[in-house]
């Protein structure tokens, strides 16, 4: 048309799927992606959790068909978490030599030796009142909780565990933890930090699969309050200090932007947790024809990415990993 004004024309670089796929700025792989494990004491069990389809607890006869898998997908890197049979007020459970995470550990290096275990190191799953420490007049005692945890870090690493990731949210875990496994030899292991972990209603289904609701209260004198983002940098600030090798902000998807706030200050590889209540809303929206469950899921991890995640811990990864390589 004549005399139009003159304006840019960006339209020119999405003309085709080759050309969008051309200047594409973010991009996931499975090279992103840590899948996350629910291991069950017990032979020959694979439980699918109620609130969270597609996601089962198993037994390790299963696990060693289940890391197979998951590596033949090209996923290096899985974060375990485990659902024993027995419970007590100090977790014991969590730092005992033959504990099922440590048994879970040494039998995936057993099985795929260069699969990267991640360790969650936390008391809830263990305590018999699900609480993420010892606990003295109804609160969590922070001080005597850290021991626990420092010996639940060391086990782990001993049982295996190429990376720590404790999740309980105690002031001062990340120095006690670094100090035990340097004093222990594992200078070279890192911290996956649980830097930033607010107190949120997306871990429903989390705590049915891990079987740690809190017997009384709940954890927001440790977790942090959703309203703020200022006291995120404190927290990422404070474990960086303390020798954090990795953090992590949980949940993803609503703190979107907490991540580029901790991708923006802090030189060290940020992952998002894309939790249990954002994948079952997915699921549940899929199983009932409202979305394209394969669209949506990309969609989200890539804006996880382009918030600034370098990893991502999703239930997803195993759909995720197929979806690539179609």
């Amino acid at each position: 048309m004549k005399n139009m004004p003159e304006f840019k024309r960006h339209r020119r670089l999405r003309s085709s799927a080759a050309m969008r796929s051309m200047v594409r700025e973010t991009h996931i792989s499975t090279d992103d992606l840590i899948y996350p494990l629910f291991i069950l004491e017990g032979e020959n069990t694979k439980n699918e959790v109620p609130s969270m389809p597609g996601v089962y607890q198993i037994t390790m006869d299963i696990l060693k068909e289940e890391v197979k898998e998951i590596h033949s997908l090209g996923i290096k890197s899985m974060i375990l978490f485990g659902v024993p049979n027995e419970k007590d007020e100090h977790g014991t459970g969590a730092y005992i030599k033959d504990g099922i995470i440590q048994e879970a550990t040494r039998v995936i290096k057993k099985e795929v030796p260069d699969m990267l275990v991640i360790a969650d190191t936390c008391l809830c799953e263990y305590t018999s009142h699900g609480h993420c420490g010892v606990i003295h007049n109804q609160d969590v005692d922070n001080d005597e909780s850290l021991a626990l945890l420092a010996k639940t870090a060391v086990s782990q690493a001993e049982a295996g565990a190429d990376i720590i990731a404790p999740s309980n949210m105690m002031d001062g875990f990340v120095t006690v933890i670094r100090k035990a496994l340097d004093e222990a030899g594992f200078t070279n292991i890192p911290i996956m930090s649980y830097a930033v972990k607010y107190a949120s209603s997306f871990y429903g289904p989390f705590r049915d699969a891990a079987d740690s609701t809190p017997q009384f209260g709940d954890r927001k004198s440790y977790q942090m309050d959703p309203a703020n983002r200022l006291e995120a940098m404190r927290e990422a600030e404070s474990d960086m200090q303390e020798g954090a090798d990795f953090l992590i902000v949980k949940p993803a998807l609503s703190y979107l932007d907490i991540v580029r706030d901790v991708k923006n200050k802090f030189n060290a590889p940020v992952v998002a947790y894309n939790v249990s209540g954002e994948y079952s809303m997915v699921k549940a929206a899929a199983l009932n024809g409202w979305i394209n469950e394969k669209e949506l899921v990309l969609e989200k991890l890539t804006s996880m990415k382009r918030a600034g995640a370098d990893l991502i811990i999703t239930y997803f990864a195993k759909d995720v990993a197929k979806w690539l390589s179609e």
